[in-house]
């Protein structure tokens, strides 16, 4: 039976994301109504500049208090969609308090205070659903959380922020440098003016620390996250790849250690086969691989940002926490049993490709391969070019610990043979 008293949403903040969550659920109404099994009203929307024109809102909806909105006392759902800290936290702290569920998109809040939201909210009864936070509109923390609660998960390793993708791609494809891709991508409004949170891989970090919460059933914050950002990766990086068969991506890598015993969690650029689906993602496109014990490999694909994706990605969590108000019941929360520690990133094992400025003389190579012996890292290929009295030398290893590469490369510096470390990339997804 359809309940005829609708249930009131307050939409915090009304930006990209929230004006397309307002357009679709005045669009859609109906539609939500019957998918919910009661209809759905946007009861009040809280805004830092109420005389910025909204088309298709009504102006008496906006309020600058979004406290006294939720203090209200009818409001049954809370939308976040402010991003950043604070007021975010203190306001989905001020719903829950209030008996209101809360949908939100703030991955930076929920990488460094998640657990602490999901304690609270699972206190209170109530849901806290964030799909929007990673990936878009790709649906994958519901599947991850709910689809795949029977199986193991492995290994997670994806893409999860767009514009990255779209400058690594250009570098790629059209042989232009770092700046020059960056250029174009603030151009196109893939970047924002200051682009500090996507190109040094903090907004990956967030979506990472997300994901292997879930994926682990253990607490990962943000600060667990290794994290390198993708500015110093060159068009001689992309050349280097190209010869491998390879391409470059900023990666998030989530793994569960072979003992299973720990888990580690880390965001930095990659060099990938050209046979990995992830190596075929273009543009701004986000995909994740997920790895999992019964299930296989799995890939999500799709656009990880925007307006509407990332409204896509809300209104599916809303339509999920007002079926469970209907129900008088919650969703899945926190699943934190495992509390299996986040290792350090020296205890990842993978392969390198080691770009190296040397004196072009007879030894430099064998100095090189001793120091790469001496710390316990061997080497698979050599490639040395040399020119007027200098060289270069690429060395791409077998499968080491990331600490032993670090202290070879710290040796490597050291010898008088060498003249710099160029560059440090590590090969994944073989």
């Amino acid at each position: 039976m359809m309940r005829t008293r609708p249930l009131k949403v307050a939409l915090l903040g009304c930006g990209v994301v929230g004006s397309e969550v307002a357009r679709i659920m005045t669009t859609h109404a109906e539609d939500l109504t019957a998918r919910i099994g009661a209809p759905v009203e946007l009861a009040g929307v809280a805004v830092r500049r109420p005389s910025k024109v909204r088309e298709g809102i009504d102006p008496a909806l906006i309020t600058t208090d979004a406290t006294a909105l939720l203090k209200r006392g009818d409001i049954d759902v809370a939308i976040e969609v402010i991003g950043g800290i604070e007021p975010a936290r203190a306001l989905i702290h001020t719903a829950f308090e209030h008996g209101i569920s809360v949908v939100s998109a703030n991955k930076a809040l929920l990488a460094q205070d998640g657990a602490a939201l999901h304690a609270v909210a699972d206190a209170a009864g109530l849901d806290l659903y964030y799909e929007a936070a990673v990936a878009g509109a790709i649906p994958l923390v519901r599947p991850m959380r709910e689809s795949l609660a029977g199986d193991k998960i492995n290994r997670v390793m994806g893409i999860v922020n767009g514009t990255t993708n779209f400058i690594l791609d250009k570098m790629d494809s059209t042989g232009a440098g770092y700046q020059e891709a960056l250029d174009e991508a603030t151009a196109l409004g893939y970047a924002e003016a200051d682009p500090t949170a996507d190109v040094e891989g903090y907004d990956a970090a967030a979506k990472a620390a997300i994901l292997a919460g879930i994926a682990f059933h253990t607490r990962v914050r943000l600060d667990d996250v290794y994290r390198e950002g993708m500015t110093e990766v060159s068009a001689a990086d992309f050349a280097s790849a190209k010869r491998m068969g390879c391409t470059i991506k900023l990666l998030a890598i989530l793994e569960r250690a072979a003992d299973g015993q720990s888990v580690t969690a880390r965001v930095h650029p990659a060099m990938i086969p050209l046979s990995h689906p992830l190596a075929s993602v273009r543009e701004a496109y986000n995909a994740v691989f997920v790895e999992a014990e019964a299930a296989g490999r799995l890939m999500f694909y799709g656009p990880g940002a925007g307006g509407a994706p990332t409204a896509s990605a809300v209104l599916g969590d809303l339509v999920a926490v007002c079926r469970n108000k209907l129900a008088e019941a919650t969703g899945p929360g926190e699943s934190a049993y495992t509390q299996l520690p986040v290792s350090t990133m020296g205890d990842v094992v993978t392969r390198y490709h080691i770009s190296l400025d040397v004196a072009d003389k007879p030894g430099v190579l064998a100095q090189v391969a001793t120091t790469f012996a001496e710390h316990g890292v061997s080497i698979d290929t050599v490639r040395q070019q040399g020119k007027d009295g200098e060289a270069s030398l690429v060395v791409v290893t077998h499968r080491a610990h990331d600490a032993a590469l670090t202290g070879t490369v710290e040796a490597l510096r050291k010898l008088d043979t060498v003249r710099g470390v160029a560059s440090i990339m590590r090969v994944e997804g073989e």
